[in-house]
């Protein structure tokens, strides 16, 4: 019996040395990356942002729907994703349209057609429907200039959205399609866009979190264990990437006008309040949070986000994307908030050249001009100065 338990033990004592041995091995078998962190002192800190970003309950919605006399394409309510999203949900409503009843009155490519909104869904259904062959299109919105779309941080990953179950496999695969679109930019394959889109690691806390595992082995090469070392005694192990991409939002902005006006697509600074109020039949509804009203969808809502740019920095030392999360609290309104830290090379339109980056961010459920939680600034720069491991 002695002897038995014995035995046992040396088992045992083995299988944990074994056990030990595995894990120092696969510790050192990890890639270790240098990584410079920014410089985040009052001084290199420049403008702040609010932006609001329209997320619908359950799904954005795709649809088409008759509205009297009128036929209406839904394309709105993609949370935080609208960019990740955007080039790949155009193709995919505007599919929905042309397979449906009505492609027998679209088959004439100089039928007046309506695209209510200006941010990136709105240009990237206009550039869809342009490339299709369609000529006849005006753009209405009430606002062209500081939209989210221009603000927004650039990463290209599917966050601040809230999908149920049956749709997530239709969002999956919008998700790769825009992929492929962003992925022709930045390798130079599309002649319509000259920049805008980058080729870069990027970084989370587990593949989980990144949302983009659907993109593996369709567009996305699998992710990777690495640690990585900021210099200053603090190391963080994490997944990356290496085929992230990000999208320089502001610069694809300008693009997405510069394609429209040469192609003869007219933008028209004017508010719909009605369907009603246009007189083209086909119309094309990307207003986001204008939904709310427009289309009396009572499941949209804003989302606010913080974000600060940087300026003054090394732009060599930010060729990287990182987003991880922090947990879940309460603004100073007392409004449910998702507290995060990203970062990516964002530049805003006429910055100077060591003027590049921007952090992040949060997630309020309901935030709006009248509720800015601007103590969330002074949050989100110690978290980032947290993970990085500055000293404050």
């Amino acid at each position: 019996m002695q002897e038995t338990s014995r035995r046992n033990f040396l088992k045992t004592s083995a299988a944990v040395i074994t056990s030990i041995v595995s894990n120092e091995a696969l510790a050192s078998s990890i890639e270790v990356r240098k990584v410079t962190p920014p410089n985040l002192d009052n001084a290199y800190l420049g403008q702040k942002i609010l932006c609001y970003r329209p997320m619908r309950s359950g799904s954005p919605n795709l649809s088409i729907a008759q509205e009297a006399d009128k036929v209406v394409a839904h394309n709105y309510g993609h949370g935080g994703s609208g960019w990740t999203l955007g080039p790949g949900s155009a193709n995919y409503v505007n599919s929905l349209l042309f397979n449906s009843q009505f492609s027998k009155d679209l088959a004439n490519k100089s039928t007046p057609i309506a695209v209510i909104g200006a941010g990136v869904i709105g240009l990237f259904t206009a550039y869809d429907l342009n490339k299709r062959g369609y000529r006849n299109i005006t753009i209405y919105a009430d606002r062209l200039d500081s939209l989210t779309s221009h603000n927004a941080g650039g990463l290209l990953a599917p966050v601040s959205m809230d999908n149920t179950p049956d749709m997530q496999a239709t969002i999956d695969q919008i998700g790769i399609e825009a992929y492929r679109f962003y992925d022709s930019i930045a390798k130079n394959k599309n002649p319509d866009f000259k920049k805008g889109a980058l080729i870069v690691p990027t970084y989370f806390n587990n593949r989980e979190d990144s949302g983009l595992e659907p993109y593996v082995g369709k567009v996305m090469a699998p992710a990777k264990e690495v640690m990585l070392d900021f210099g200053n005694g603090t190391t963080r192990k994490m997944v990356a990437y290496d085929d992230g991409i990000y999208m320089d939002t502001a610069t694809l902005m300008e693009e997405l006008h510069d394609y429209l006006k040469a192609h003869g697509i007219q933008i028209v600074k004017r508010k719909i309040d009605s369907f009603t109020e246009l007189q083209q039949k086909f119309i094309f509804n990307c207003s986001g949070l204008g939904a709310y009203q427009l289309a009396n969808d009572r499941d949209v809502m804003p989302v606010q986000g913080h974000l600060i740019m940087l300026r003054n920095q090394i732009p060599q030392n930010l060729n990287y994307m990182i987003l991880v999360y922090f947990g879940e609290g309460k603004t100073e309104a007392n409004q449910k908030v998702e507290r995060s830290f990203y970062i990516f090379p964002k530049r805003l339109t006429n910055s100077a050249p060591n003027d590049v980056g921007v952090i992040g961010g949060t997630f309020v459920e309901g935030g709006n001009p009248d509720t800015p939680n601007l103590k969330e600034f002074e949050i989100l720069v110690k978290g980032a100065k947290a993970f990085y491991g500055i000293s404050s």
